[in-house]
């Protein structure tokens, strides 16, 4: 024990001067000269081309159809869907949305001209695919007064039925209208991209101050559309209702999306389906445009 104090005492005896200065002393530290040496700059300069392509053409316009009269009032209809894009599927007949669509298009524009008080254009003629900022883009680049998108909803139940008809608001009515617009506008979605995301249109349409009077004057179209049909479809009973589709978003064109029923619902499939349930929807579209243009010509 006392021979373990004493080597104890030993470790922690303070170091003398010497060994303290000793410790403490350290070589001094070489500087080495800067070095002289400069890479030369290039003796000519080089550049990246990196090719991008071309520009994608603007999608053709389609023809005008009816009266060779430009004072006439232009109405643009859409055929929703198309192509790879088929839409909602009728469980009852099998009928596929985009069809049902086209048909209705036809139709309607059928008993447009026949009435000889507006040209009509439609945004497709056959079964191809457009993006949606490509359909608005076309009533837009025609000037036309009156766009139209015609469409075919469907329910996870069988018991909804009954048309409706939707305008533009990016606050919608209800969680329903949310949910169809949401569906609706990821038509534009191939594979994960977006192939309207960078549409110069879209950025600027929430900044174009006409935006409001051309709501305006949709929902005026909108309840116009319900009262003239409703003698020959079935409408629900809240038809006229807001969401914020991008189909309806030409700032300066008044524009409706009409969900003409729906193919999830047998009456309402058979009814679309039908070439007399055609002719009626048609006939209600018809009216309602006719006294919508009245009406503008006699507005002070």
């Amino acid at each position: 024990m006392g021979l373990l104090l004493l080597l104890l005492a030993a470790t922690l005896e303070p170091a003398s001067g010497g060994e303290i200065a000793r410790a403490a002393w350290r070589p001094p530290i070489e500087l080495q000269p800067s070095a002289r040496f400069r890479a030369r700059s290039p003796g000519k300069r080089y550049s990246v081309t990196v090719p991008i392509g071309r520009p994608k053409p603007a999608v053709a316009l389609p023809k005008i159809e009816g009266p060779a009269n430009p004072r006439l009032p232009l109405v643009v209809l859409d055929a929703g869907h198309g192509g790879h894009d088929p839409g909602a599927t009728s469980p009852h007949n099998g009928k596929r949305e985009k069809d049902i669509t086209l048909a209705l298009a036809r139709a309607i524009r059928d008993e447009l001209v026949a009435g000889g008080r507006a040209r009509v254009a439609l945004t497709r003629s056959d079964d191809r695919y457009l993006v949606l900022e490509e359909r608005y883009g076309i009533a837009r680049r025609l000037k036309a007064d009156l766009f139209i998108s015609v469409h075919a909803d469907a329910a996870e139940t069988e018991q909804a039925s009954g048309a409706s008809i939707y305008t533009l608001s990016e606050v919608a009515s209800d969680r329903e209208a949310a949910r169809l617009a949401a569906r609706e506008n990821k038509a534009n979605i191939i594979n994960g991209v977006d192939l309207g995301a960078h549409s110069s249109d879209v950025s600027s349409i929430l900044l174009d101050l006409t935006q409001r009077e051309t709501m305006t004057v949709s929902a005026d179209f909108a309840r116009l559309l319900q009262r003239e049909a409703s003698d020959d479809m079935k409408f629900r009973t809240s038809a006229h209702r807001f969401a914020s589709f991008v189909v309806l978003k030409a700032p300066d064109t008044p524009s409706v999306l009409f969900e003409t029923g729906f193919i999830s619902n047998k009456g309402d499939a058979e009814f679309l389906a039908s070439a007399e349930g055609r002719k009626k929807v048609a006939r209600g579209v018809a009216d309602a445009v006719r006294i919508h243009f009245a009406r503008r010509i006699a507005a002070p």
